[in-house]
Parts: C-alpha cells; sequence; structure tokens
C-alpha cells in the first residue's frame, strides 16, 4: 500500500505543476498569455500547461528559445513570437527546426526575424537555411576568437610594461646603490686624510 502511495502522490503534484500557470504569466483557460513581459531567455518560463492551445511569447526580448520548450506542448494551435531580437547563430537551431515541423496552418513563423548578425538582418527564421545558419556560428566563434586574442594581446602589452618598469627600476635602484657605495668611500678617505693632517703637527712638534 505504501509503495502505490508515492507514485500517487507525485502523479498528483506532478499534474498540478504542469497544469499550473507560468510566473509572470497570465492564462485563461487554455490560452497563455507571456507576452509584453520584458522576458529574457534566460528568464522564459521552463513549462508551459500540457493543454495549452495558444501561446503568446511576442514582443518580449526573447534570443533564443530553450531546446525542447515546445515539445510537449502537442495541443498548440497558435503561437506568437514576434516582436522578439532573435539572433541567428547556433542558439536558433532548436526554434528553426520547431518552425519547420509545424503545419501551414499554424503562422508562427510570421514575424520571427533575425535581428542579428548583420548578414541575416530582417530574414526569417523558418526560411534561413543550415548552411547560413553554421556559417552565422562560425560568425559567433570568429568574434569569440578575436576577443579572445585582443584580451591576450593587451595582456601581453601589460606584461611587457610591468618588465620593462621593473628593469628601469633595477637599474636606477643599482645606479643609486653605485653612487651611494662611492659617496661612503669618499666620505671615508676623506676622514682618513683629516686625520692624518690632524697628526702631522703632533709628528713634527715631536721632533
Amino acid at each position: 500500500m505504501k509503495g502505490l502511495l508515492l507514485p500517487c502522490l507525485l502523479l498528483l503534484f506532478g499534474g498540478q505543476r504542469s497544469s499550473a500557470c507560468p510566473h509572470l504569466c497570465s492564462c485563461h483557460g487554455s490560452q497563455v498569455n507571456c507576452s509584453s513581459r520584458h522576458l529574457r531567455s534566460s528568464s522564459l518560463p521552463t513549462h508551459f500547461p500540457a493543454g495549452t492551445t495558444e501561446l503568446h511569447l511576442h514582443n518580449n526580448l526573447l534570443t533564443h528559445l530553450p531546446n525542447g520548450l515546445l515539445d510537449d506542448l502537442t495541443s498548440l494551435r497558435f503561437v506568437s513570437l514576434h516582436g522578439n531580437p532573435w539572433v541567428c547563430d547556433c542558439g536558433v537551431l532548436y526554434l528553426r527546426a520547431w518552425l519547420l515541423r509545424q503545419p501551414a496552418t499554424l503562422t508562427s513563423h510570421l514575424g520571427v526575424n533575425c535581428s542579428s548578425p548583420p548578414g541575416l538582418r530582417r530574414r526569417l527564421v523558418v526560411y534561413l537555411t543550415e548552411e547560413e545558419v553554421l556559417d552565422s556560428c562560425h560568425y559567433w566563434y570568429c568574434d569569440l576568437a578575436l576577443a579572445s586574442q585582443v584580451c591576450l594581446f593587451v595582456f601581453v602589452v601589460v606584461q611587457a610594461a610591468l618588465l620593462v618598469a621593473l628593469l628601469v627600476f633595477l637599474r636606477r635602484f643599482e645606479r643609486l646603490t653605485k653612487e651611494a657605495r662611492r659617496t661612503k668611500e669618499e666620505s671615508f678617505t676623506a676622514g682618513e686624510g683629516l686625520r692624518e693632517n690632524e697628526y702631522a703637527p703632533l709628528k713634527d712638534s715631536n721632533f
């Protein structure tokens, strides 16, 4: 009996969680409205009610959709994704694949335009070829590689400047040490000469 209790509780609470309205969204029956909430891809709900038929995600700050986000929503009849700054690099592959799987009657692709990179700006995501997406991935990696090289160059320049400053300091310290040693020797020599001059009259008087 106890063995059946835990699965029943998991099923009960799991069903409640899957039917709950996501945070920051509003729900009316099977319609979920998450539009104009300043949502980013990182703050997007991780799940939606299983029976959702309409999902509004337009006019947010979404750059990509997390992998698998919409796969379990088999009852969807309408999705609005326009008005988001979609970045058409490797992160757009899931959204593109999901749009391609949708029937022609589901006009989710309308208004889903690339915001970047510059070469793909204003292009519809659903009409991007796989080669274009892969090229955009290379574009992103090139930017990352360039940024890394710039950071490495700045690091090397800073290290070289510190090394030069250290060498200048050591040379100056060595020069000051030599001058101090020479001054000390000259002072000692002058002191010896002064003592000899002081004792000279005494020697003459003894004779």
